[in-house]
């Protein structure tokens, strides 16, 4: 197929394929040069790719070569037929199977295939695809590997796929490694008898055979040799003999290959030999020795030891050791440790191994007395040598003598030896001479000797005779006798063959023995007789053999005999000739050509081909025709005649085709005949074959065949008609040629040409302007592709108006077409010639041209300045026909034009919205000229930008001040201030002129009342500013000797700028003003005390005073001149005339000179003189917490007495002195730490018998500012823009502004210092998209005032976002992805990073890319053909957005892949299961720990709970068995608790609901001081609730206590913020109840109905109990949160009643204590309360111990209503008409609530928490306060708002007062507001309740005055006001009731 690749294979006969290969290939006669497309396989198969029509027009040949004889032949020719490619799924045309490679060689694995599409391949081994390797390369021809190793061995499968289907083939590759051996010992020398050991490693391929060789012989296992081991790897020559040294072989073979090793075993006579041995010697007893003996022997020896012919013993006295040396000696040593007398004696190393012994001796001698051993008889063997000891210990002795039969004396003759050791040797032992006794005397002293004897027998062994086998053959007799000529009897004979014992009677050996012969005899000798035979005799002496071969010759002989044989041409044949005999027969082959007679017979030659069998037969692998002829086969072995036999081999040969066309031509629809010729054996057989179906005529009339025979060539000639030819006959058409011995073939492509088919047109690429096509040319017509044409129009213009493109070259596929129109649709389509004709039309392609960018730029480009730092612009989009396809947006470019620019555009992107687009560009330079271009895009990119056009962007404010500022004083009151411009670049206008601001800096507070002037801080003046447009402005009229701030700030049209930093200066000194006061008391009969305030004005440092002093009735006309030091301000005038009137003034004196003098005053002295005070008053100003002397000096006669009162309201209390106030002997009061409460008017007056003297001063106390009110009014993408309101200043200045934010969820707060006169900052440089939390506080000369609430602002941008318009990848292939990060849109933040993570589905793990990209990235190193998960992460500073894909890599081949199916497998329900069942698993652990957990601190607060009891009784303190009725004769005694609540808000709690009581108030008075007791003494018992809940609650605004400070009176605020905090967020309160409390301080009174009372009588009980401040700000806070490290017993309350409860009945009512928690501070003072009502204040700063707990009251039960008819119970809160407006917001929302309150009177409309107890704590009440039930038409009672106290009224026994609802609306006037709270009702306790009704009416009227809108009455103060105002009502009427004491006087209160 055209485009595929071609394969040529030579066939070749399988029975010469091992010889015959292929050298080249041939096209028309010319070798094929490998290169460009053809490719030659290391198997001989040619390669043709990319096939076309022209290679079908030649013919290809391959040559071939014969191995061995190296003859050439040619093929017949072939011809391609290429066929126009269709639609087809592919086939493998070559391939491969199996292959055996040794490694480091290469190998080539075909795979070809065809098919269309062209087919891919891909190449799996053992399943996965191919390592990365560069020893693997992907050809044309297959895949090739180079340097192969082991592990390249596998399944090898070759992948062939497209579109239209895939096939697969499977090869294995073995790779093995070369044989390699080993065989160790490599040389080897040990003796005879050993046993040798060879061992045989074999590396390379398994499967090998391993075989012996010894000196080139087989080795055939006998009782020597055995082979072993699973691959005979292990030879063993066992008792090996002489014979058995040479060269031994070890082979290795497998298929092939063989490879073999060698080692040379020599063996020798290894008889042991004694090469070291020890020497004679003495030695003492006790004394060690050691005995060393070394020896040498194959094998290496064994020795032994023995002393005296006995073994030496072993035991721990007798040691021996041995080894061998690397030479192959053996050593051995005895170690004698401890030698005793026993020890000496005849020491004998013998070493021994398999081929002999060998033996040495000597005598160690152990000193001690000489004896003899025991000796044994011997017997020696005849004719060997034998050793006599004469077992001697002890030394010395004299001598050892041998005597034979007791008389003879040794040695007598040459055989006999006598050592000095003692030992006698007998050499060549003879019978008869030497048998005997033998004695061995000792002389151990010189007539005295020892002796021992010992008999000798002798033993001749047996002697053979020689014998020999004599030559012999097969079938003769043989007789051999073995005789013994000497030996002692009996005797033992027998025979052995080849080392196995004969057994008489097998296989025709006949053994007979007499008494000293034995015969062989064999009765017919045969092949099998041959071997070595031996003749072993053996008696008591020795066994000896004589060994002798016995050879059998055979004359050669046939087994089988030539005979005439046919051989096949091209087969193997074997010539059968077998012959046998012995020695084996050599056999020889002759050949005469020819088939007539034989003439000579010649040798035929042995190559590769013709080959002699080990059996003689001859093979010829290939027979050739020139094989035939008579062959002889002769055989010779020396025995005897030769033989030989003749045979004649007759060669036949098969059918073949000898000629025919291989390729050939036809038109379509023309007749064609195809022709071929064969020849070989008769008969011969024609038959046609189409492609692989036999053409039977028969059956398709269209074909004819004819066959004729030529006798004369012995050829037939077939001839094959084609009527007509058609386009399917252009196929291979094959001639088979059969006969009885083969088969020929040729083959025959016909090659049937029309003209072509139209080429199938597609689009490679379409871009903008052009478009690439690329066209298959499916079927040529068998003919040449000539050229082409391509066509193409417009889609709506017809074909008559087409662009055509003609003779486009056949060799191009591929052709571009430009000039088109971008976004335009197009028609194509492609005709194709040959030289036949002309193709059909192509089938019509519709292409869309891809868009461009635009070719226009935007139209009507406008700039219209918005701000100082924004510009409009506008415009419109290109013109339509310069688009070039959809406008998507523009890019705005844009740069500012001014000098040091850079003059690169800055890029803004917005996406187009129409026709008409506006966009405003901020965070411009102000009043900065910018020059603007804008382009549009598409999805091609950016067209061209339109024309340049500037704006400047509005003026703005300097953002810098002038530089260089100066001040210089001119004067005392005159000053030059100067300066330069700002920089240019921070005018952002045109400079207007200059501002130059400033203000006067003066004491804060002064002096008075003569004492020293207070200058503790400075005061600013009124802020004043001058225009100029000059750098210099004169500042005349100023303050002398004063100092002043002076600020300048530059100023355009759009405002004043920056100002420039704070500059100091003060003004010169002047002339003194006069003084401020003065006065002139007589002292005495003749002086006066003059003091004095400082000037005004002083005008410089008052360096004196001058004291002018002078009488106008004295005559004298200049006064008199005192100088006074300038700290005193007092003088003392002495000796003046008494009763005389003096003028007295003074005058201040600076550096400039005396001021001006203070007013004259006159005095006279006097003896007796009235007080009179020295000192001013006036007004004093300090900050808080600061000492402050307030003096008052006096004078007098008799002494004045001092006393200070302190103005309250329009009363006086008297100041009495504490560790606060304290009042110093010359009259001054000292207030230390003074607090806000301490302000007001002081009052000193001087007292004696003759008047008195007052004066009033005003102290000013200066607490920090109040928080302000922060707003956020403007934000953009990186600022905040704040505005605030100041709060109160506190009574000083505010000095600046301390602005804290930090990003909301961090505590990193970052402080900005702000000028006083802002109102307004811009938080700038703020991260885009971000919260901030942000808050302000203020500062003024006392400190840093509250901050303001936290408010939170968020910068403009939101987290970046993926654009769905935009594609998600831009490209995807098999192993890479490339993602476009484009389509992410920033938010209005730029991205910082972007996360990827992405995982093929199904698996666990991610992989993870971060990148700072902002256009594309590529994933690489996917797997192909899967699908993957992709998580994105885009981050900036708004945060991250998230988008998640899926995708798929491509294929192998690049096709898509399916998705993934939901299958479910064996393990999901597994999976399944494990998801739902862990985390259940989970949660119910969890639930079982909690579970257990909880009940474990339930049972430990339980225990807490009892143990906590006692304490609950102490608080309560109030539970008796006293019925109610029993009077009470003395007020119970308990405990009296402060309860402090830092930063609360303050609640009363009933059962039906919750009153908030605190506003901007954290001390509550609540214990009264005078009290009659003596009225009711009945014992009361109520609760009261003080919470402060976790503000989160949605029940309405809460209080924030949080600007409460120490000390600081909160009556005395005028701000209060509304709006709670969410910062605390703690929960607790404290409830005290508490009956009859005696110790007494300010009363707080709950109002109780009693439950038995018909007619709602309201009966009160005072509750007496304190609550006050001692914690501020945070660390109040903090002292409640850590309850958990309190030590006192409160603690224990406040854990044992968390979560559980106590019930107590107490008095019939049921009290519950629900929480308490208690601080871990406390403070060490205790407030104890005073009867001083002038006092009270003190004792409510005073701090007490810190904690807060709850109690709750209920009802008594019903049964005990009778016993509890006065009880005090909480009010039921229900709407009946006079309660509707007491309802909780929640209940008046109901609509039958709100029908109720339509048919009465509205609810009276008060301002919310403008309630105030101010009054209860300015005024004193009695002690005890009782309520009692009253007739209801007696009955007063106040119902006040939720907004706060509506009404204030008495009730007596004669009441007047109306109704509550007139109190109620008589509050009418109040500012409207609203409350979430029930209410709850409190009383406040007269004197008396029968109090006259004057005095109630008169306090009923002086409160009804000030609540009612008629305006304030003398006495009183006003109420109302605004929201943040403080309620006062009058004490006037309630002081003199309080001196009644009559009956039980109540007034109610509801605090909200």
């Amino acid at each position: 197929m055209r485009g595929n690749v071609a394969v040529f294979k030579c066939l070749i006969p399988s029975a010469v394929q091992e010889y015959v290969s292929v050298v080249s290939w041939e096209k028309d006669t010319v070798s094929i040069v490998p290169g460009n497309r053809f490719f030659l396989t290391s198997y001989g198969a040619l390669y043709i790719s990319d096939v076309q029509k022209e290679d079908a027009l030649s013919t290809y040949r391959c040559i071939t070569k014969h191995k061995y004889s190296g003859e050439t032949r040619q093929s017949n020719g072939a011809r391609l037929s290429v066929l126009d490619p269709t639609e087809t799924p592919p086939s493998v045309m070559d391939s491969f199977q199996s292959g055996e490679v040794q490694v480091g060689r290469s190998i080539e694995l075909p795979c070809i295939a065809s098919g269309y599409p062209n087919p891919t391949i891909r190449w799996l081994k053992d399943g996965r695809p191919l390592p990365a390797d560069s020893r693997w390369t992907r050809r044309l021809t297959g895949l090739t590997i180079s340097d192969l190793r082991l592990e390249d061995s596998g399944n090898y499968i070759c992948e062939v796929t497209n579109s239209f289907g895939s096939k697969e083939v499977t090869g294995h590759l073995n790779v093995i490694e070369p044989l390699r051996v080993t065989l160790s010992p490599k040389n080897l020398k040990t003796g005879i008898s050993s046993t040798v050991i060879l061992s045989c490693a074999v590396q390379g391929s398994p499967h090998f055979t391993v075989s012996w060789f010894r000196n080139t012989e087989p080795i055939v296992p006998d009782q020597h040799f055995s082979i072993q081991g699973a691959h005979n790897e292990t030879l063993f020559i066992t008792a090996a003999q002489k014979r058995h040294s040479g060269a031994y072989q070890c082979f290795a073979t497998r298929k092939g290959q063989t490879a073999q090793d060698f080692s040379i075993i020599l063996l020798e006579d290894g008889t042991p030999r004694i090469v070291s041995s020890f020497s004679e010697r003495v030695v003492a007893p006790g004394e060690p020795f050691s005995l060393m003996c070394a020896a040498k022997g194959a094998p290496p020896p064994t020795i032994t030891w023995t002393l005296d012919d006995e073994p030496v013993a072993r035991d721990s006295a007798h040691r021996a050791s041995q080894y061998t040396l690397s030479d192959g000696s053996t050593v051995s040593h005895v170690n004698v440790t401890n030698p005793q007398i026993r020890d000496g004696g005849v020491y004998r190393c013998a070493a021994r191994n398999s081929a002999g012994s060998a033996e040495y001796q000597a005598r160690i001698n152990v000193r001690g007395p000489p004896s003899i051993r025991a000796m044994r008889n011997i017997t020696a063997v005849a004719g060997r040598n034998t050793f006599i000891n004469c077992r001697v210990i002890g030394y010395p002795y004299y001598s050892i003598k041998w005597f034979k039969d007791g008389t003879t004396p040794l040695p007598d003759n040459h055989r006999q030896v006598v050592y000095e050791n003692g030992t006698l040797k007998l050499s060549d032992v003879q019978k008869g001479a030497d048998e005997g006794a033998y004695l061995c005397s000792v002389l151990i002293q010189p007539q005295l000797s020892i002796s021992q004897t010992v008999y000798v027998t002798v033993k001749v062994p047996p002697l053979i005779q020689p014998f020999d086998f004599p030559p012999t053959s097969i079938g003769k007799l043989m007789y051999i006798a073995c005789v013994v000529s000497s030996g002692d009897m009996p005797i033992r004979i027998t025979w052995r063959k080849d080392g196995q014992e004969i057994v008489s009677g097998t296989s025709g050996v006949t053994i007979e023995t007499k008494e000293f012969m034995s015969s062989l005899q064999i009765s017919k000798v045969s092949l099998e007789h041959n071997g070595n035979y031996t003749c072993i005799a053996s008696n008591d002496a020795a066994t000896v053999s004589s060994e002798r071969q016995l050879i059998v010759t055979v004359p050669p002989g046939f087994r089988v005999q030539p005979n005439n044989q046919d051989g096949i041409y091209g087969k193997s044949e074997v010539l059968n000739c077998s012959v046998e005999g012995y020695p084996p027969p050599k056999v020889v082959w002759k050949h005469a050509k020819g088939i007539g007679n034989p003439q000579q017979y010649h040798p035929v030659p042995l190559t590769g081909r013709i080959q002699i069998l080990s059996n003689g037969s001859l093979l010829i692998r290939h027979v050739l025709e020139e094989d035939r002829g008579y062959y002889l086969c002769q055989a010779s072995n020396g025995v005897g005649s030769d033989i030989s036999k003749s045979m004649m081999l007759t060669v036949k040969i098969p059918a073949m085709i000898t000629s025919h066309p291989n390729t050939t031509m036809a038109i379509k629809g023309q007749n064609k005949e195809l022709n071929c010729t064969a020849r070989g054996e008769y008969p011969i057989i024609i038959r046609w074959e189409r492609g692989d179906t036999v053409i039977d005529p028969d059956r398709n009339p269209r074909y004819s065949i004819t066959t004729n025979s030529n006798e004369k060539s012995d050829e037939v000639i077939s001839t094959l008609k084609l009527k007509p030819a058609e386009r399917g006959d252009s196929v291979f058409f094959s001639c088979h040629a059969i006969n009885s011995y083969g088969e020929g073939r040729g083959l025959i492509q016909l090659t049937v040409q029309e003209p072509p088919d139209p080429p199938e047109l597609e689009v490679r690429e379409v871009k903008d302007r052009s478009m690439n096509l690329r066209w298959t040319q499916r079927f040529d017509g068998n003919s040449i592709i000539t050229s082409y044409d391509i066509e193409y129009k417009n889609k709506s213009d017809p074909w008559e108006l087409k662009h055509a493109t003609r003779k486009i070259s056949p060799t191009n596929n591929q052709a571009n077409i430009v000039e088109l129109h971008p976004a335009s649709v197009y028609s194509i389509r492609m005709y194709s010639y040959n030289k036949i004709g002309r193709s059909q039309a192509s089938k019509e392609l519709t292409i869309s041209t891809e868009e461009a960018p635009p070719d226009g730029p935007p139209m009507e480009v406008i700039l219209q300045p918005m701000t100082s730092q924004s510009i409009r612009v506008t415009w419109k989009a290109p013109k339509k026909e310069l688009q070039n396809g959809v406008i998507r947006g523009y890019q705005i470019g844009y740069r500012e034009n001014g000098p040091g620019s850079n003059g690169q555009y800055s890029i803004v992107e917005m996406k187009a919205t129409g026709d008409s687009e506006v966009y405003t560009l901020d965070n411009l330079k102000k009043f900065a000229q910018y020059g603007v271009v804008v382009q549009a895009f598409n999805r091609a990119g950016t067209g061209p930008s339109s024309s340049e056009i500037n704006a400047t962007t509005l003026e703005d404010v300097p953002s810098q001040p002038p530089q260089n500022v100066r001040a210089i004083t001119v004067t005392s009151d005159e000053a030059v201030i100067t300066w330069s411009e700002p920089p240019r670049m921070t005018l952002n206008g045109v400079l207007k002129g200059y501002r130059v601001v400033f203000w006067s800096l003066y004491p804060d507070g002064g002096g008075c009342c003569g004492g020293q002037t207070l200058r503790l801080n400075q005061k600013w003046g009124e802020m004043q500013n001058i225009t100029t447009t000059r750098e210099q402005v004169e500042l005349k009229g100023l303050e002398k000797f004063t100092n002043y701030s002076i600020q300048v700030l530059a100023y355009t049209q759009a405002g004043d700028g920056v100002r420039s930093n704070v500059l100091y200066i003060q003004t010169r000194e002047d002339h003194p003003g006069p003084p401020a006061g003065i006065k002139a008391v007589p002292s005495s009969a003749s002086s006066v005390v003059v003091s004095w305030l400082p000037p005004i004005k002083p005008n410089g440092i008052i360096r004196k005073y001058t004291i002018y002093c002078s009488s106008p009735g004295s005559g004298q006309p200049a006064p008199s001149e005192y100088e006074a030091n300038p700290e005193l301000l007092i003088y003392r005038i002495t000796h003046l005339t008494r009763g005389q009137q003096y003028l007295i003034w003074a005058a201040a004196v600076t550096t400039a000179g005396r001021g001006n003098i203070s007013e004259k005053v006159t005095v006279e002295p006097a003896g007796k003189a009235p007080a009179k005070i020295l000192s001013f008053g006036g007004t004093v100003t300090t900050p808080w917490m600061k000492e402050v002397r307030l003096p008052c000096s006096s004078v007098g006669e008799p002494t004045p007495t001092i006393k200070w009162t302190k103005d309250s309201e329009d009363t006086a209390i008297p100041v009495t002195q504490d560790g606060h106030r304290n009042i110093l002997s010359n009259g001054t009061l000292v207030l230390r730490s003074v607090k806000a409460e301490d302000s007001g008017y002081y009052t000193c007056t001087a007292t004696n018998t003759l008047g008195f003297d007052t004066i009033i001063v005003n102290l000013l106390v200066q607490v920090p500012p109040d928080q302000p009110r922060l707003t956020v009014s403007t934000t953009s993408t990186s600022s905040i823009t704040l505005a605030w309101i100041p709060g109160d200043n506190g009574g000083s200045s505010i000095r600046g502004f301390v602005l804290q934010y930090s990003v909301d969820n961090t505590e990193e707060w970052k402080d900005v210092f702000i000028s006083s006169s802002e109102r307004s900052f811009k938080l700038d440089n703020l991260r885009c998209g971000t919260w901030y939390k942000v808050k302000l506080a203020a500062k003024n000369s006392v400190g840093a005032g509250r901050i303001s609430e936290i408010i939170e602002a968020k910068t403009h941008g939101r987290e970046p976002q993926f654009n769905k318009d935009q594609p998600l990848f831009t490209h995807i292939n098999s192993t890479h992805a490339r993602l476009n990060l484009q389509g992410w849109t920033s938010g209005g933040c730029p991205i910082t990073a972007v996360l990827l993570e992405f995982r093929p589905k199904g698996t666990w793990a991610w992989q993870s890319v971060r990148t700072n990209a902002s256009a594309d990235i590529f994933l690489a190193e996917l797997r192909e053909a899967t699908w993957y998960e992709l998580k994105m992460k885009a981050c900036n500073s708004a945060g991250c957005g998230n988008q998640s894909s899926q995708f798929a890599t491509l294929d192998y081949d690049g096709s898509t892949i399916p998705p993934i199916k939901s299958a479910r497998g064996e393990g999901d329900d597994v999976k399944k299961l494990f998801s739902i069942g862990c985390p259940v698993i989970l949660v119910t652990l969890g639930m079982a720990l909690l579970f257990i957990i909880r009940k474990k601190r339930k049972e430990k607060r339980l225990k807490r709970l009892r143990d906590a009891k006692s304490l609950a009784e102490m608080l309560i303190s109030s539970k008796n068995n006293r019925s109610f009725d029993t009077p009470v004769k003395g007020p119970p005694q308990g405990p009296r608790l402060h309860i402090d609540i830092p930063r609360v808000q303050l609640l009363i709690e009933d059962k039906e609901g919750i009153k908030q009581i605190g506003e901007d108030k954290a001390t509550i008075p609540v214990t009264d001081t005078e009290f009659s007791q003596s009225v009711n003494p009945q014992s009361f018992c109520t609760g009261v609730s003080v919470h402060h809940p976790a503000l989160i609650q949605n029940t309405g605004p809460l209080i924030d206590m949080s600007d409460i400070r120490p000390g600081t009176n909160p009556v005395s605020r005028k701000s209060v913020k509304s709006a709670h905090s969410t910062r605390n967020r703690y929960s607790s309160q404290w409830t005290l109840t508490k009956c009859q409390a005696s110790t007494p301080a300010r009363t707080l009174t709950s109002d109780w109905r009693t439950v038995g009372s018909q007619h709602g009588i309201t009966v009160t009980e005072s509750d007496s109990y304190s609550a006050s401040l001692s914690q501020d700000t945070d660390k109040g806070r903090n002292s409640m949160v850590s309850t958990e490290s309190a030590s006192s017993t409160y603690e224990e309350l406040a854990r044992a009643y968390e979560h559980a409860k106590l019930e107590e009945h107490l008095q019939h009512a049921k009290f519950e204590i629900t929480e308490c928690f208690i601080s871990d501070s406390s403070s060490d003072q205790m407030t104890t309360g005073t009867n001083d009502n002038a006092d009270s204040m003190t004792s409510m700063s005073t701090p007490s111990e810190p904690g807060i707990c709850r109690f709750t009251a209920s009802p008594p039960k019903p049964q005990d209503y009778d016993r509890g008819k006065n009880v005090a119970v909480p009010i039921p809160h229900r709407a009946n008409k006079s309660e509707y407006c007491n309802l909780p917001l929640y209940m008046k929302t109901d609509p039958f609530f709100r029908k109720q309150a339509e048919l009465h009177d509205p609810c009276p409309v008060v301002p919310p928490r403008e309630a105030s107890i101010r009054s209860l704590a300015a005024r004193a009440y009695h002690t005890q306060g009782r309520h009692m039930t009253l007739d209801p038409s007696k009955q007063q009672a106040l119902t006040l708002g939720h907004g706060g106290l509506s009404s204030l009224t008495s009730s007596g026994a004669s009441g007047t007062s109306g109704p509550a609802s007139s109190g109620a609306a008589g509050s009418s006037s109040i500012s409207s507001g609203t409350a979430t709270l029930p209410q709850r009702t409190l009383t406040m306790p007269s004197t008396s309740s029968t109090s006259s009704a004057p005095s109630g009416a008169a306090a009923a009227g002086a409160i009804a005055g000030s609540t009612g809108g008629s305006g304030p009455t003398p006495g009183s103060s006003k109420v109302g006001g605004s929201r943040d105002s403080l309620l006062e009502s009058s004490s006037s009427g309630l002081g003199r009731l309080q001196k009644q004491n009559a009956g039980a006087y109540s007034k109610s209160y509801t605090l909200v």
